[in-house]
């Protein structure tokens, strides 16, 4: 099994012992660094020599390699995986992957993850201890948020209030509050057809928006080649006090300064734009699990279709009662050979005994410590409860339509975004370049690009 991790002895951990005990099949993980697992996964599906199972591939490359034989489908062992049946095909709120992650041929290749992605994760962050002590109340509308950075600049006339890390990304995060909930692609509710993200009038209303900021000196003119460590710096001190990240910056902000500023308190913000509505994530993932058609394929099958049982996904994520965890008197899972330790988070239980390895599970049990969250992060959770955009439907592409999708997306997203950063940052560009952007998204092939996905919506809707 072809895995992902930066734990030694990942087989002689306790996780791989206690699967075997329980399967009574052998267990041998073929393991790499995050940081090689890609490029080296890239050899191994060159060589043509697989492993029994990998993860990682594209759906697109699981359904063509899948096709020629290499990997077997998963429809032709349904009767010997109740795990899996019961899962995606009989359970009606899920079997959409059945026609979703399916090849043209009806079979259906890859081993989709379960309950992976948190119910926020993302968003708006800002310094409330700046915003309180100047009276500066969180923004409820983008009025609100513009009003709110000018009164920072009125106040510390040298920073810069808003700062960002993730370069081109930031089209992307704030788009969600201009109802742009896929990017490049975006589905439009209203009428059921995908568009250009780029091409969008919305997309323009926010880069006109950001534009503005940015001429008033309120958005950092480093958004699109600012370093983590520079971005760092400014939101660390009063350099900048709104950011778009990851809510377990709430903390480890507020750990890197407390010595220095024990008032630093970084907080979760409400979103950004007409929507005031963040991105949903999926409760199903495709991570390009697949399982080689050779001599061991059965016992492959079997052994997935337990760690997406409930025991498979305690043993995985969580552990063992009894065995290595306990449930405290609040309920939660604890750990007495790692009482010692400040914070217990997934890598720690990666190195201890083997679980949450990247590519080692398909399933997991919401009582891991993945999903306990700081006050910080359930505040999050719970402002943002009804605040999310519907997700987009998940599509099954030809091959004619897999090629052209892979031909244009990054010539288009690599322009749209490189069109995007001018836009803003060039006080001449206005409604004339955003003209003709339009024309030369078309020529760049746009109207092919969400053909492909309108053609694929239209068989999507019709079955």
């Amino acid at each position: 099994m072809l895995v992902s991790s930066d734990a030694s002895n990942l087989n002689d951990k306790w996780v791989v012992k206690e699967l075997e005990e329980r399967t009574g099949v052998k267990v041998d993980l073929q393991f790499y660094s995050t940081a090689t697992y890609a490029e080296k996964l890239k050899v191994i599906m060159a060589s043509g020599d697989l492993p029994d199972i990998i993860h990682g591939p594209s759906l697109a490359e699981i359904n063509e390699l899948g096709g020629k034989g290499a990997f077997a489908p998963i429809n032709d062992y349904l009767d010997q995986l109740p795990n899996f049946k019961a899962m995606y095909v009989d359970n009606a709120e899920n079997n959409w992957v059945m026609k979703s992650y399916s090849d043209d041929g009806g079979n259906i290749y890859t081993w989709p993850i379960y309950g992976l992605n948190r119910e926020v994760n993302h968003g708006f962050l800002y310094r409330k201890d700046i915003f309180d002590k100047h009276n500066i109340p969180l923004w409820t509308n983008t009025e609100e948020f513009y009003q709110a950075l000018k009164k920072l600049k009125e106040l510390y006339p040298d920073s810069i209030p808003y700062a960002s890390k993730t370069q081109a990304w930031i089209f992307r995060d704030w788009g969600y509050g201009w109802n742009i909930a896929g990017y490049p692609h975006n589905y439009n509710e209203d009428t059921g057809k995908w568009e250009l993200a780029f091409t969008k009038p919305e997309y323009k209303e926010m880069l006109d928006f950001m534009k503005k900021l940015r001429q008033e000196g309120l958005l950092d003119p480093e958004f699109v080649t600012d370093t983590s460590a520079n971005w760092t710096a400014k939101m660390t001190t009063d350099q900048s006090f709104v950011t778009f990240d990851w809510i377990g910056r709430l903390d480890m902000f507020y750990n890197q300064v407390k010595e220095t500023n024990p008032e630093y308190d970084l907080r979760y913000g409400n979103p950004v734009g007409p929507e005031f509505k963040i991105r949903s994530l999926p409760m199903i993932s495709s991570y390009g699990h697949a399982i080689a058609k050779n001599e061991n394929t059965e016992v492959s099958m079997k052994l997935m279709d337990y760690l997406t049982s409930p025991s498979g996904a305690e043993l995985m994520t969580v552990g063992q009662q009894g065995e290595n965890y306990e449930l405290g008197a609040d309920g939660k899972v604890v750990y007495p050979e790692l009482k010692d330790l400040d914070l217990i988070e997934i890598k720690v239980l990666e190195d201890k005994y083997g679980m949450w390895v990247q590519g080692f599970y398909t399933r997991t049990d919401r009582r891991s410590v993945y999903y306990n969250y700081t006050e910080k992060e359930q505040e999050a959770q719970d402002m943002m409860k009804d605040m999310k955009l519907p997700l987009d439907p998940v599509l099954k592409f030809t091959d004619e339509e897999n090629s052209t999708i892979a031909d244009l997306a990054a010539t288009l997203q690599k322009a749209g975004e490189e069109f995007s950063a001018k836009y803003v940052l060039t006080d001449s560009y206005g409604q004339a370049e955003w003209d003709a952007w339009l024309q030369q998204a078309k020529k760049l092939g746009e109207d092919d690009f969400v053909g492909a996905y309108n053609a694929a919506q239209a068989r999507f809707d019709a079955e």
